[in-house]
């Protein structure tokens, strides 16, 4: 297997061709302009970026490519992060006007901000999240969402009840392979859908336990925030800090789920945009992985998911081996490699009675190949068509129309992923109820769903 896609150097690679104006831009407040609720179409968009790691500098460059758009603050508990930031801004506007800050409710009580993005470590997403609603900010929020489905829920009333734009960070839907991909399969092309195979990246098993002072430059209480206290450790935060050490928090369950969620997301999404009706009943769930046994990194480095739908359609969402050398049958792929050719570190597949349908990040593989040139303007079932995810935001704030990836979906990709680390933590067979969005007669997986324990001060307010 190749070594995993970096998720930054693919937000960098999708924003490279954003067009670049020149000048400072004037600022006009949207808000003051537009009539209930509504950004005029030639008014400017001011942004806060709240966490500008290397994830959040790349979809902030996004941001800095558009002619109505204007960066105005920037917000991270990191001063590495910061200046780098800051950097960008400046050399983006040929100007020192850009505001920091250290402290993300600072930013949000500003008035003059219409949206802000929120890049933070996963455990931060949903707490900014719902302040920025409560603050009347539109957001774009990078994936996954809630540590856990509580939290998104909680997430996805407060923006409904607030009317907010929310844009998820689940970037493949501005790609056209993938749109075309669910399209086919949407339409019948590949006749009648039997099966959905998913797979990315799995967490990455080592990193140090030995407690060290954290860098210079960080705060590393506020880093943690709600997440339970505990010492810092090389490369926790950051990746090369000190050099040789990489970025453990991705893999370790205080703070995520681990790429279970942080690449799975993904093609999960994915699958679910392909087919919306495995939300329509009650479905089961089932799964195996293996969890490293020692070291910083605890969640899932392998592992199957198996999900049956009472159509008939059957999925099975794997994790391909990340630093993980260890063979069991749930690193083994032969069986789809028959199929669809090798196998890298991500994908989303559909099989159905007529062909099949593979897509990964740039490429589209089809059966019979004369699919991945289907004329597709005269299909029945069309899907809301971008070719730059935060452009698609942008536009969305000032429409007041939907972004491609709004919240409702957020929450049902997020709930994909919940599902299977739950799964894969209980052993048997579940069922899950999607219109109560919980396990039928399993109280000890619905206690998975419930809000975590917070560090004082921080907590959830529903």
């Amino acid at each position: 297997m190749k070594n995993p896609i970096s998720r930054r150097k693919f937000i960098k690679a999708s924003f490279t061709s954003a067009a670049v104006a020149a000048g400072f831009p004037l600022i006009i407040k949207p808000s003051a302009l537009g009539a209930d609720g509504a950004t005029p179409a030639n008014s400017r968009v001011t942004v806060g970026c709240i966490g500008v790691g290397p994830q959040g500098r790349g979809v902030m460059n996004g941001f800095l490519g558009l002619p109505d758009v204007q960066v105005v603050a920037l917000c991270d508990v990191a001063k590495i992060n910061l200046d780098a930031a800051v950097n960008m801004v400046k050399n983006r506007y040929q100007t020192d006007s850009v505001t920091t800050y250290h402290d993300f409710r600072e930013l949000l009580a500003r008035k003059d901000i219409d949206a802000v993005l929120i890049a933070t470590p996963d455990h931060w997403h949903v707490p900014v999240a719902l302040e920025a609603a409560r603050a009347g900010k539109d957001m774009y929020v990078e994936k996954p969402l809630g540590l856990s489905l509580e939290e998104d829920r909680i997430l996805r009333n407060e923006i409904q009840k607030r009317k907010r734009i929310f844009q998820f960070g689940t970037q493949q839907r501005s790609s056209r392979e993938f749109r075309v991909a669910c399209e086919l399969v949407r339409n019948g092309l590949i006749g009648e859908l039997k099966e959905i195979n998913v797979w990315c990246a799995a967490s990455r098993p080592g990193g140090s336990t030995k407690p060290v002072p954290p860098p210079e430059g960080l705060d590393y209480n506020f880093w943690l925030g709600p997440a339970p206290e505990t010492p810092y450790t090389d490369g926790k935060a950051f990746d090369n800090i000190p050099p040789g050490t990489w970025k453990t928090w991705w893999f370790n369950y205080d703070y995520a789920l681990g790429f279970i969620a942080g690449w799975g997301v993904h093609p999960l999404d994915i699958a679910y945009w392909g087919y919306p009706e495995m939300m329509k009943s009650q479905f089961t769930v089932q799964g195996r992985a293996i969890f490293p046994k020692e070291g910083a990194c605890n969640t899932a480095v392998a592992w199957e998911v198996i999900f049956e739908f009472p159509t008939g359609v059957r999925m099975r969402y794997k994790g391909t081996p990340n630093h993980f050398n260890e063979k069991t049958d749930l690193t083994d792929f032969k069986d789809w490699e028959t199929i669809y050719g090798k196998i890298y570190d991500h994908g989303t597949a559909f099989n159905g009675t007529n062909g099949w349908v593979m897509v990964r990040r740039g490429e589209l593989r089809t059966k019979p190949e004369t699919l991945a040139t289907e004329k597709l303007d005269s299909l029945k079932v069309r899907l809301p068509q971008s070719s730059h995810h935060v452009k698609n935001f942008v536009e969305a704030v000032k429409s007041r129309n939907p972004s491609i990836c709004p919240i409702e979906d957020a929450v049902i990709a997020d709930t994909l992923c919940h599902l299977s680390d739950i799964a894969t933590r209980i052993e048997g067979k579940l069922t899950w109820d999607p219109a109560k969005e919980q396990f039928v007669n399993n109280s000890e997986a619905n206690k998975k769903l419930e809000l975590r324990p917070m560090r004082n001060p921080w907590k959830i307010r529903a």
